[in-house]
């Protein structure tokens, strides 16, 4: 029975959809590519393709249509395997089959199956001019279970089929059977795909199944819907509660919450934003809007808004801009940096209390990290995003710091006068994280992958030296050691648990770690559990390890800008993992992995999401906008009660790249540890 079948007759001549930029957007803005994709989902993407056209695209020769990969690069930053997947998890004890041609020989190309993700997967190739070969994918590791040799071809189409019934596999090339295996992950069954890092065309699909085993699948599917259903129907729904209209001031996800005027009302400050010299090395805050949440009236504003707000707001970066009281006179400040200034603006009036020139860039240019075509463009640090800390040991948070793209930070005070400065011989990262290690009230600094003192000076360095770490939780959450952790997601290094003594104690490579959470997603377990996500390359893959970091389970749900933030959203202690606005494949999972709640698809915009207690009962609420309009919602079971009161990552430390948490109590946070490197 033919449980799925394409020729490719539906797709017109042309680029299969893909992001033309090949930016950073989908590590945490929800991006769908324009154009028709039919039944299939490219999963595979990497900067270094920018400019370089589609990964596939339709060609056509007498009559037939084929699905040509474009792809030839292999390895950088990290290894691809450029796939183009479809079906479902449920299918199981298939036939499928693909008719392909390589237009070169210098690569691989064949069927992916038995798929749980487009990094987790059983593969029948053609390999080189040599073999054939049955693998399986997985991560950053490639494991051959069979392989024959073969002789090449590149003027021929050839059919390749696989076989799978229970745990045993058949490979078989132009009718005859050249490989067979028995594993586990056969059994699995899953998705399918075509896949080719060499120019390959593909063409006459199809899935085959028993009768029998089509009526299970189908059954699989109906028992599996009603499951999400109940298990929906023990959560809130979401419910409708705001609709904003921003106007011509929307933006990205570099958006900011706060309580401007010194009461309990919440407000939103919209930043936009130019890039300057070359991408978003360089983001230029061009206007700021505040607006109250209540009902979108807008408070102030400081620049011009643009009618281009969609080209305004796609900075895939970190912007320089926080939302805080830093003087502690019970009002927020908004705290920013326009045109090399450092800026304490007003809450209320958005009228500038305090003002200062950022610091000169005085440092050989070449010694830079980061710095495009190795020269740094301005006199001036041009600040790539602020965090508020506590580097003098006061009785509140009150320094700043800001940080140029990937190389110097900057210790300010509340009064904007220069502390010290760090230039980092390794990658700084996107957001540093500032903690009180030691239990002094001297908040110290996890740079990258070196710790600092509260006044700049390096104390220990972990022992990675390439790529930069994109997020940082730290916190008590092994259970049972009573010691603080960082849980660290650093691109092509993986994601890593490192004690405050500068060792690693677990390293997974999942391709490039992208982003990382800690809270209670499975109350059953001991401990915290850790959610991390991943992009560039295989993207979109979400990982559940336990506290100590053994891995729990991997899925994707074939979107990008997952947040993996956690959610309160019963204030009964369980916390829920926000993917993305999507109504079809976004919403918060359990930490099994299943969709608990559901966006309702109701227009809703898709692009960017957070999470914030916004009414005061200690659940959350989901903010989701683009650059047209801003949407909230809260639980449908109203405002109540609760016993749960989360300890969340403070909102006057936003960033897209901070790692978020949820833990019980500040118990979880405060730690009073040496920081002394020691012998194993």
């Amino acid at each position: 029975m033919l449980l799925f079948q394409d020729d490719f007759k539906n797709f017109a001549i042309g680029e299969f959809p893909y992001d033309p930029d090949h930016s950073a957007m989908g590590e945490y803005h929800c991006v769908t590519e324009e154009g028709y994709a039919g039944a299939w989902k490219d999963q595979v993407c990497n900067y270094t393709y920018n400019g370089h056209g589609p990964s596939w695209m339709i060609t056509e020769e007498d009559g037939s249509h084929y699905m040509e990969s474009c792809r030839i690069e292999k390895d950088n930053p990290h290894r691809m395997f450029p796939t183009l997947q479809t079906g479902s998890l449920l299918w199981r004890d298939y036939d499928v089959q693909v008719r392909l041609r390589r237009l070169s020989t210098k690569g691989m190309a064949g069927l992916a199956f038995c798929m749980n993700d487009s990094i987790d997967t059983l593969v029948f190739s053609l390999e080189g001019r040599s073999q054939v070969r049955l693998s399986w994918r997985h991560k950053e590791e490639v494991q051959v279970l069979a392989a024959a040799p073969w002789k090449w071809d590149c003027d021929s189409f050839h059919s390749l089929r696989a076989s799978c019934r229970g745990s045993h596999v058949e490979c078989f090339l132009d009718g005859e059977k050249v490989l067979e295996a028995d594993t586990p992950l056969a059994a699995r069954g899953g998705k399918i795909g075509i896949t080719a890092d060499c120019p390959t065309q593909f063409t006459d699909v199809s899935v085959q199944v028993s009768e029998e085993t089509a009526a299970a699948i189908e059954e699989a599917g109906r028992l599996q819907a009603a499951e999400e259903a109940r298990l929906q129907a023990a959560f809130p729904a979401m419910k409708l509660c705001r609709k904003l209209d921003l106007g011509n001031c929307g933006g990205g996800r570099q958006i900011r919450f706060g309580h401007l005027t010194g009461t309990k009302e919440w407000f939103a400050v919209i930043p936009q934003a130019q890039k300057r010299v070359d991408g978003d090395a360089y983001g230029h805050i061009s206007c700021l809007t505040a607006v109250r949440l209540s009902d979108g009236a807008v408070l102030w504003q400081k620049g011009e808004p643009s009618l281009q707000a969609a080209r305004l707001g796609k900075i895939s970066a970190d912007l320089p801009l926080q939302v805080y009281d830093i003087d502690g006179d019970g009002k927020d400040e908004v705290i920013t940096a326009r045109n090399f200034r450092i800026l304490i603006l007003d809450g209320a009036t958005g009228e500038v209390k305090k003002s200062a020139r950022t610091p000169y860039s005085d440092d050989d240019d070449r010694t830079v990290i980061g710095a495009p075509f190795g020269i740094y463009a301005f006199d001036r640090i041009n600040p790539d995003g602020i965090r508020i800390a506590n580097f003098r040991g006061l009785d509140r948070p009150s320094d700043i710091l800001i940080k140029d793209r990937y190389c110097r930070v900057y210790a300010l005070d509340s009064d904007l006068n220069l502390m010290w400065k760090y230039k980092s011989p390794k990658n700084t990262g996107h957001f540093p994280m500032a903690v009180d290690v030691n239990g002094d009230g001297h908040d110290e600094l996890l740079c990258g992958y070196t710790l600092l003192d509260c006044h700049g000076s390096p104390i220990w360095t972990y022992p990675i030296e390439d790529d930069h770490t994109d997020e940082i939780v730290a916190g008590k959450f092994m259970a049972g050691s009573g010691k603080g952790y960082f849980a660290c997601v650093s691109g092509t290094e993986g994601f890593f648990i490192g004690d405050f003594q500068g060792r690693i104690r677990m390293r997974d490579r999942i391709g490039h770690a992208q982003r990382v959470s800690v809270g209670n997603y499975c109350p059953d377990r001991e401990g915290f559990e850790i959610a991390v996500s991943n992009f560039w390359g295989h993207q979109g893959v979400i990982y559940l390890y336990d506290c100590f970091g053994n891995p729990l389970w991997e899925m994707e749900n074939e979107k990008n800008g997952n947040l993996l933030a956690p959610v309160n959203w019963t204030g009964d202690g369980q916390d829920l993992i926000l993917t993305n606005p999507d109504p079809k494949a976004g919403g918060l999972l359990d930490g099994q992995g299943r969709r608990a709640v559901a966006f309702p698809d109701d227009g809703h915009p898709v692009m960017c999401c957070e999470v914030l207690d916004l009414w005061g009962d200690d659940r959350d609420e989901l903010v989701v906008w683009d650059y047209q309009s801003l949407w909230i919602y809260t639980q449908a079971d109203g405002e109540k009660e609760t016993r749960y009161h989360p300890v969340k990552y403070p909102m006057y430390n936003a960033s897209n790249y901070r790692g978020e948490y949820s833990f019980p109590d500040a118990e979880f946070l405060t730690f009073r540890e040496s920081t002394e490197q020691e012998e194993e």
